[in-house]
């Protein structure tokens, strides 16, 4: 099913590239979310495959409609509601729920055309889980997830297969977030766990104190070193395969966390790492991917051009209150207030025109 895939990464550099263009929920339908649905085998110009505006009454509330119903040899296997893709999902999770329940499918999905969450019953029937079994950005996309995603297409589309697997997922994906949160800031019982096997004295409140900042310090050091051993092993590994050979100004600069070399006080982050990915995901269709590098220093972490910091594109900072500093043409920094990282996509066309301010020195 390689068309598939081929498909799908179509559609996340089509977001990427047209999403600052897109200002209403109709608008970011018919432009990502009808081409998603197409991708999966579905004829969305068919009523009898994709039904627009699906009713669906709730008690004595008539005239609920769910944005669209998918079928398949006439049985709903899928219900979407979309909204604008500068909208967050969240609050509309309980308007999904209503929806879920007067329909005979097991499966919702909702999205805003560049974050997509699945939902299905697993813990109480005809009643859609609180959280979703898959979600993923449609704009950076593992290996692991179009897997996933597969399984939704109309050739191979099975309820039992899907569902044998949504648990697994669901899971998995909330233990990840679990994971996730404490390794940026561990709770106490987390802290006792690994505190409790290396230490033989009395966990008093201190002890516990001191080794909350040694956890957190370990993990993410752990976190670094795997990913510059997987770096290391994929540049050793492309050494070794066969180029063509064109001319090259400079080779290029391994992306990997720089330490401070004052008592290695900087630890690149878990959050920082994430951050670098969704900066290069905005990138990736204007500029080599691997033009885009990082540099982390104790009050930010920056990602910029050529592994040249005369060159940045923007700074991060995730500690506390969450900012990015972003260039203009004469390298001035305005600092501007986000939530989440997904916020940094709102910044996308002036993250790309910084990136484009600097020539590319290799020529193909």
């Amino acid at each position: 099913m390689s068309d598939f895939i081929d498909l799908i990464k179509v559609i996340g550099e089509k977001v990427s590239r047209l999403k600052d263009q897109i200002q209403t929920e109709e608008a970011t339908k018919n432009a990502f979310i009808m081409p998603f649905i197409s991708a999966l085998g579905y004829d969305v110009f068919n009523p009898m495959e994709v039904v627009p505006e699906f009713v669906a009454d709730i008690g004595i509330k008539k005239g609920e409609k769910v944005d669209y119903c998918i079928f398949k040899d006439g049985t709903p296997v899928l219900i979407v509601e979309c909204k604008w893709h500068g909208e967050k999902l969240d609050v509309h999770n309980s308007q999904l729920h209503r929806y879920f329940h007067v329909t005979k499918t097991r499966f919702a999905m909702l999205t805003n055309g560049i974050i997509y969450r699945f939902y299905t019953d697993l813990e109480e029937p005809n009643k859609m889980d609180e959280s979703p079994f898959l979600e993923f950005n449609i704009t950076d996309l593992r290996e692991s997830v179009i897997s996933e995603l597969k399984k939704f297409h109309k050739s191979v589309f099975n309820v039992e297969e899907i569902l044998s697997s949504a648990s697994e997922l669901k899971y998995s994906r909330e233990i990840r977030s679990i994971l996730s949160s404490q390794l940026v800031s561990p709770s106490e019982p987390f802290v006792k766990y690994f505190a409790s096997q290396v230490y033989n004295g009395r966990l008093t409140p201190k002890v516990i104190d001191q080794f909350s900042s040694i956890v957190r310090k370990t993990f993410a050091q752990l976190i670094n070193d795997s990913i510059n051993e997987r770096l290391k092993n994929a540049l050793t590994t492309e050494a070794t395969q066969p180029t063509i050979e064109r001319p090259v100004a400079q080779p290029q600069p391994e992306e990997q966390p720089i330490v401070d070399d004052k008592v290695n006080k900087v630890i690149t982050t878990q959050e920082e790492i994430e951050a670098f990915f969704v900066v290069k995901s905005i990138l990736r269709g204007s500029v080599r991917s691997q033009r885009i590098t990082y540099r982390d220093a104790q009050s930010y972490f920056a990602i910029f051009m050529d592994d040249n910091n005369r060159r940045p594109v923007c700074r991060l900072y995730l500690e506390g209150k969450k900012y990015i500093g972003l260039f203009d043409g004469e390298k001035k920094e305005n600092r501007l207030p986000i939530d989440t990282l997904e916020d940094i996509y709102t910044y996308s066309s002036q993250l790309t025109e910084a990136a484009l301010r600097y020539p590319d020195d290799v020529k193909n």
